[in-house]
């Protein structure tokens, strides 16, 4: 039997971005196979969502999995940012975004793609098939300093100068092109004993790969910038991370969007509004969510409402 993707936070994702009157609309940015789009569906029966994702295979599962919510969900394959910068004109501005930055079950067990060090695949993951370089290509191309740096910065890769060696000196030899490979020498690069921890030593390289490939960290910034540009003032945004970059990324975003929010100090213009932060700490998963969704051990959500600039600039 195909497993099926369970979404993370589902109830705490509830909670903060349930909708407060009949017939809004929410966007789910992330949509993957649907997951949390289902949930709302389903607790909230007034409620209509946009669900966009770029993967046009992983969006059919969607499709399937909400076809009885036929007239209350649209599909949009398109990447987010690329969604929000050239708005449909048949929408109207949304109640509420949700972005759920991780990968869906389906890319790592059944995509094919190379996302997963626990299968031997090609190294390509793209979130979008049609465009942009392989993980092979980037492996192939990049300066040992610059991968290593990759590596440290978008998953914190504590080894990351040793792995960058080893692969650029397994590469003077022969391609890098399969997940296997890469997985073995990310294990052989690092110290014995961090092969034997619960975490698989290739986990961060794998994720620092794919969120080049995809621009993930790169877009971030601009993506919840162009989400509450369209945010209807009262809205609210809620973002689901991964890894601590991801959500310190975020998180300066949301401080900065929210500066002189207090009542009595000058409004400090950000495009026309304002943010206030809704989870002054991320909110985590808890004990039991952690031991039956494994994913949702490193998830934090921080969700904010948007609020209308009508102050003068400091």
């Amino acid at each position: 039997m195909e497993a099926v993707h369970t979404p993370v936070l589902l109830e705490e994702t509830l909670y903060y971005l349930a909708p407060r009157k009949e017939g809004e609309l929410m966007v789910d940015a992330t949509l993957g196979e649907g997951g949390h789009s289902d949930a709302f569906l389903r607790r909230f029966p007034g409620l209509s969502i946009a669900g966009v994702d770029a993967d046009e295979e992983i969006q059919k599962r969607a499709r399937e999995r909400l076809a009885e919510f036929t007239g209350r969900v649209r599909f949009y394959k398109r990447w987010s940012q690329e969604f929000f910068s050239d708005y449909p004109p048949e929408l109207e501005a949304p109640d509420t975004i949700l972005f759920d930055l991780g990968i869906s079950l389906f890319h790592y067990e059944t995509s094919g793609r190379g996302f997963s060090f626990l299968k031997d695949e090609y190294l390509d993951m793209r979130l979008d098939t049609s465009r942009g370089k392989t993980a092979a290509d980037l492996l192939a191309s990049l300066s040992e300093k610059d991968m290593a740096d990759l590596f440290y910065t978008n998953a914190g890769e504590r080894y990351s100068r040793r792995i960058a060696g080893a692969i650029c000196a397994v590469r003077k030899r022969s391609p890098i092109t399969t997940t296997a490979a890469l997985a073995h020498i990310v294990a052989g690069a690092v110290p014995a004993k961090y092969r034997h921890f619960p975490i698989h030593p290739a986990t961060k390289t794998f994720q620092s790969i794919r969120m080049a490939i995809n621009n993930e960290a790169d877009n971030l910034p601009a993506l919840l910038e162009g989400a509450l540009q369209k945010l209807k003032t009262g809205g609210r945004l809620g973002v689901i991370s991964f890894h601590s970059g991801e959500d310190r990324t975020v998180k300066h975003f949301f401080r900065e969007k929210s500066r002189f929010a207090s009542p009595d100090a000058p409004i400090c213009k950000n495009g026309g509004y304002r943010v206030t932060i809704l989870t002054r700490k991320p909110v985590a998963a808890g004990r039991e969510e952690c031991r039956n969704n494994p994913p949702s051990r490193s998830a934090k959500l921080r969700v904010v409402e948007k609020i209308h600039d009508t102050g003068v600039e400091p």
